[in-house]
Parts: structure tokens; sequence; C-alpha cells
């Protein structure tokens, strides 16, 4: 290591690679597997959205964009997630437009922790939480809620906090919940609002699966418990613009103000032309988020009797589009093996449970985001590959 290397910020360079992108990045060139791992919607983008962008282009919206998002967006932003949620946000001024949530997780931590606070954060999690966190000089207290089939409870909240060594400034929820799925109930996220408020906590909501819950309302704390919400949404999911990279911050006008500096730093702002396309989306296309969500719940319901069957333990997803399952007892309980195998093998891609918790090693997500084609293949993979490994 040079003179140079060795003066890097020893935050980052003590820094695990990202387990969910390391894995693909291994398992990309095995020959002929079939991936079944990113939380990519198998659907194109509406052809409505697509000419909005296009026009745009054409009408030379390519210049800067206002920094914390056009007024003509952050409007229709307010509407929708105001109608669609039950939310209450006065106004343009209650939102910021991010580079995709991401972005916007990272904005948020950046602005309500000092170095050293902690964040409480329900374990198994979205994996790259904790590289934003730890950016943000935070300090993680992890809540492992896989005894409890992966629901957070008011108990589980309290306890945590009781035992923190460090300031506890915030808690980040996701819901339907990446990688498993679950979600929660009114009366449940009313129980956990009113255990945020006792401990006077930020709630970090992030809720981009939203408009995939399946059998139930989506309840928002950003309803129930506003003035200490920090609601986080996008439209990668509801309309399958992953590319386009747009995220949304909603939250009082004053922390608004306090996050826009970092945002304007961070971003400054997403492109005009794909702005005038999320326009589009929130206005105009109302379908695409319901047939989608309908064809993922098929989906879920044809691929979840296969892996019972084949004796994986499986809490049934509520939302979102994976399956997090646990080995089954005969196949042992590294998931981390049996994942790499899998792949090289059985030439099938899912991801580890370990990317997610150190917990959940037991664990494998599989994504059904994919193709009905892809997702009937992988299957036909997968119970090949496991009635392989038993007669072994």
């Amino acid at each position: 290591m040079t003179n140079l290397e060795q003066s890097l910020n020893p935050t980052i360079t003590a820094m695990a690679p990202d387990k969910l992108l390391n894995f693909q990045k291994t398992v990309r060139d095995i020959p002929g597997v079939l991936k079944l791992t990113f939380g990519e919607p198998g659907f194109d983008v509406d052809e409505r959205i697509k000419a909005a962008a296009t026009e745009a282009i054409n009408n030379n919206r390519s210049h800067y964009a206002e920094s914390q998002g056009e007024q003509s967006l952050r409007a229709e932003a307010v509407r929708y997630f105001n109608e669609t949620y039950h939310l209450n946000y006065q106004d343009e001024d209650n939102v910021i437009v991010t580079l995709g949530v991401s972005e916007g997780i990272n904005v948020v931590l950046h602005t309500l922790l000092a170095p050293g606070d902690g964040l409480l954060v329900p374990e198994p999690a979205y994996g790259p939480y904790f590289t934003s966190l730890a950016l943000a000089y935070g300090k993680k207290i992890a809540i492992d809620t896989t005894a409890h089939r992966f629901k957070l409870t008011p108990e589980m909240v309290d306890e945590a906090v009781e035992k923190a060594t460090v300031p506890v400034r915030a808690i980040l929820m996701n819901y339907p919940t990446n990688p498993t799925g679950v979600t929660y109930s009114r009366e449940e996220v009313m129980a956990l609002a009113a255990t945020f408020k006792k401990h006077h906590i930020w709630v970090i909501s992030d809720e981009i699966y939203a408009v995939l819950t399946y059998d139930q309302a989506h309840v928002s704390f950003a309803e129930i418990i506003p003035e200490q919400t920090i609601y986080i949404n996008g439209l990668s999911k509801s309309h399958a613009m992953t590319g386009y990279r747009v995220g949304f911050i909603l939250a009082s006008k004053q922390m608004i103000l306090e996050m826009q500096k970092v945002h304007g730093a961070l971003t400054f702002a997403i492109p005009t032309f794909i702005q005038d396309a999320a326009v589009v989306a929130l206005r105009d296309v109302k379908d695409t988020p319901l047939l989608m969500r309908a064809a993922y719940k098929a989906r879920r319901d044809r691929i979840l009797p296969q892996l019972k069957a084949l004796g994986f333990d499986v809490v049934t997803p509520e939302g979102a589009f994976y399956i997090f399952a646990k080995l089954p007892v005969d196949l042992g309980d590294d998931g981390d093996a049996f994942a790499l195998n899998l792949a090289r093998e059985g030439k099938v891609a899912v991801i580890p449970g370990s990317g997610f918790s150190e917990s959940a090693k037991a664990f494998i997500r599989i994504s059904y985001a994919a193709s009905d084609e892809d997702l009937d293949e992988g299957m036909k993979r997968i119970t090949a590959y496991v009635k392989r490994l038993r007669e072994k």
C-alpha cells in the first residue's frame, strides 16, 4: 500500500464491499445462470412516461433543474402521496426530489445524525442502509426480528432503546420490507407510532414498496405521527422506473430546509426531462401499479407452495416481491454456500440472507419480480438441484 493509499478515509477503507453487489459480481459470468436476485421490476416503463421524457428532450428541457425539484413535480408529488396514503402535506415546500430513494436515505441520515448518534434498524434489512449509516458516522443499533417472524414490536423498541449505549436519534422503517415482504396493519403501525412518540425519536419511513401491498391497505407513519416522520418514496417499484432514479422526501417545511442543504451538495438536481416524465407518471399512469401488484401476487402464490414442498421455511410475503426462505434443516444453515453452489451447479442466482443480517445466514432471498417464464424455469432448476443434493 502506498503512502497516498494509507491516507484514505479509514471509515471507507474499513468498510466491507456491499454484499449484494459483491455476490452479483461473483455469479454474473456463470454460463447459463438465471438471475432471481435484484429488485428489478420485470415490466417496461409505460409509453406515456417515455413519450413525456422524449418530448421534454426535444423541447430542450436539458438545462439545470431547480435543486429542490421542479415546482410542478413537487406539487404533483404532494397531491399523489396525500391522496394515495391519506397524508396531509401542505404544498411543494414539503418535498425534495432526490436521485432515487438511495440518495434520499443519505440526505436524511446526514441531516439527522451527529457523529456517534444511534439509529435503530430492524433486521433483516436492505444492506446499503448500513453503508449509508457508516458514511454519516452514525451507529447501528440492530433489532433482530427473526424470532418474531420478521415483525417489529413495541417491546423490541423499548428494549433496544433501554440497552443503547449511544443517543438514539431515529429508527429506519422499511415496509413492505426488503428482503422479507412483511408489512404492518393499521393497528400495528399505531402501536409502534405510540412507542416512537414515547421515546422522542425520528421515524425515517422508507415506503418504496407501499403500492405493492397485497391484501390490506398500506398505512404510513406519516399519517399517524407526521410531526416526527420523514417520509421517503419513489417511482422505481410503483412505475418500474428504476433507471430513471426518481425519489421523494416529504417532511415538515423546516426539516426540508435543513435537508435541502445536504441534497444540494450531493446531487444538486436530477435531470429536468426525467422530472417531466415523473409528473406524467404520478398524474396519468394509475393502472400500471395495480397491474404489477396483481402480477406479483400471482407469482408469489405460484412459487410459495413449491418452496414449502421442498422444505423451505417461508413467511408469506404481504407485499414487495421477495421471498425470504430458510433452508430446509437437512440442507444445513449456510445460506452463503447454498446460494453460491446453486448458482454454479443449479444455474440459478439468489441472494444469501447474510447480506441483510448476520442472524439470517440460514436464509436466501428470491426475487419474484422476474418474468413468469424465468420464475417457472428458476423453480424447476431449484427443485432439481435440491433433489440432487438429497440423493448424494
